[in-house]
Formats: C-alpha cells, sequence, structure tokens
C-alpha cells in the first residue's frame, strides 16, 4: 500500500470514528447494498474501514445502473430482490424512484465521475485529447468495447452519432453485458475499451490513455438511496453518511472519481 493509501484509510478512519460517535445507529445491523460498477473501486475500500470501525456488516452485490441483464440492478429490484442500499447512477437512480423502487427523498450523491478510454499494456495509444482525434481513433480501430450501463448508452445513442461515426464503427463496437470492459481488453477481444474511469483505472494489464475531451464529455453523479423494502433503514443511513463524508473523500479521489464537494 502507497503512502498516499495508508494518509488516506487513516483520514477515512478518523473520520469514521467522529462519525460513529454522533451516530444512533442499530449495533450489529446487517446492510444489504447493490452497486453498480463506477464507484466499486472506492466503495470497496470503503466498506473494509466501515466495518472495522463499526459494529455493522455488509453485504455487496453488484450490477450495472441500466439495462436488462440478469444482474443489472433494474433486473434484481424488478425480480424482487431485497436490499437495503441502492448505489447507481444519478438518472438510474431517480427511475428507480419513479418506479417506487427507492424512497422518495433519500438521495445522496457520492461522487462525481467521468469516461475514459484505455488499451491493452504494451500496446499503441491513440490520441483522443481532442473531438477530431477520437474521431479519427475510433474510425481506425480494429475493435472497440464500451459498457452496457450508463457510460456505454452515451456513446451508443448519442456520442457516436454527434461525431459522425454510428455507422461506420457499428460493426466493430460491441456493447458488454455483466463484465467489465477492462476485461474485454485485457484478455485482447478489444482493441480499445470505453468506460467509467474508476472502472478502467484497477486493470494492471491496461494503460488509460485518458478522459474523453471535455466538449464530448460526460460526468455523472453516483448516488445512494434507500430501497424501497430496506429493514435495516437507520444503519442504511448512517453507512451512506459515511460514504458521502469528507473523511471518504481521499479514498474516491484516489480511484479517479471526483467528491461532490470537488468543484468541477
Amino acid at each position: 500500500m502507497n503512502y498516499i493509501h495508508r494518509i488516506s484509510r487513516r483520514m477515512a478512519l478518523t473520520g469514521l470514528g467522529l462519525l460513529l460517535c454522533a451516530s444512533q445507529a442499530a449495533n450489529a445491523a446487517e446492510i444489504k447494498v447493490v452497486s453498480s460498477g463506477g464507484f466499486t473501486a472506492a466503495y470497496k475500500q470503503l466498506v473494509l474501514l466501515y466495518e472495522q470501525a463499526s459494529q455493522n456488516t455488509v453485504v455487496t452485490s453488484y450490477g450495472a445502473s441500466i439495462g436488462n441483464a440478469p444482474d443489472s440492478i433494474p433486473s434484481r429490484l424488478a425480480r424482487g430482490e431485497n436490499f437495503d442500499i441502492v448505489i447507481l447512477a444519478d438518472s438510474a437512480l431517480e427511475d428507480l424512484i419513479k418506479q417506487g423502487k427507492v424512497l422518495p427523498g433519500s438521495r445522496v450523491d457520492l461522487a462525481r465521475s467521468i469516461i475514459g478510454m484505455s488499451v491493452k499494456k504494451g500496446t499503441p495509444k491513440p490520441d483522443i485529447s481532442t473531438v477530431a482525434a477520437l474521431k479519427q481513433t475510433l474510425l481506425n480501430a480494429k475493435s472497440i468495447a464500451y459498457s452496457a450501463s450508463a457510460s456505454g448508452t452515451y456513446l451508443s445513442t448519442e456520442l457516436f452519432q454527434r461525431l459522425g461515426v454510428a455507422e461506420q464503427i457499428k460493426d466493430k463496437a460491441k456493447k458488454i453485458y455483466s463484465e467489465r470492459v477492462g476485461t474485454v481488453v485485457a484478455r485482447g477481444d478489444a482493441e480499445i475499451g470505453f468506460q467509467q474511469v474508476s472502472e478502467l483505472l484497477p486493470f494492471t494489464e491496461l494503460d488509460l490513455v485518458g478522459p474523453l475531451p471535455a466538449e464530448v464529455q460526460q460526468t455523472i453523479f453516483f448516488s445512494a438511496g434507500i430501497a424501497a423494502g430496506a429493514t435495516q433503514t437507520e444503519a442504511a443511513k448512517h453507512f451512506i453518511r459515511f460514504l458521502a463524508s469528507p473523511a471518504a473523500a481521499p479514498i474516491v479521489r484516489s480511484t479517479g472519481m471526483y467528491p461532490v464537494s470537488d468543484k468541477p
């Protein structure tokens, strides 16, 4: 663990200790969470700290923010899986609130996220520093992978059309279901891959080329809400407060996301 990560963990533990002292959360609660991929890297570190410092345990499932894949969050909730907390892209959370799957007024924004592109380590890094360069990279690529969740939906339904390349790349661009884009690129099944930066960074087999140019970037919030069928509501609120707290911010930043408190 490097120096920055040690400092981040120490700050988070200190902040969590203060939060726990002021908390009235029930002891030894089991909190059930379903989370989408964008927040996962930060979430996994923060869960460990939370469990170490509290008497609560957290049981986590994962799935895409949107779509009808069997393990997507909307599919899990539609078939009656029970959770206390739902963490996913903000627009998808709002849809779940409208559907009555998440309690109104329970949304808490946790972090801002941006889309990036990666290639397999050791391969050339195409230029995506400008909109024109990104367009040419898409046209030149032999194969393209993108997420079936929020970032990929933006790419496939908005950005590719905006760049005027949708028709030219339709046979070589593939939407990835039920696994991370980085996994596909790492094993050589796609030359370039697009997903949230926080989902690409954990892959040591990849090089992050960079984020999309600012003019065509999509910034989204990953947000938490209390599931309509929650059985540990107070403990869930307590955990969400920690995830959104200044104590968690250094770890959020270290995973390629931006705490809500950071100015865009």
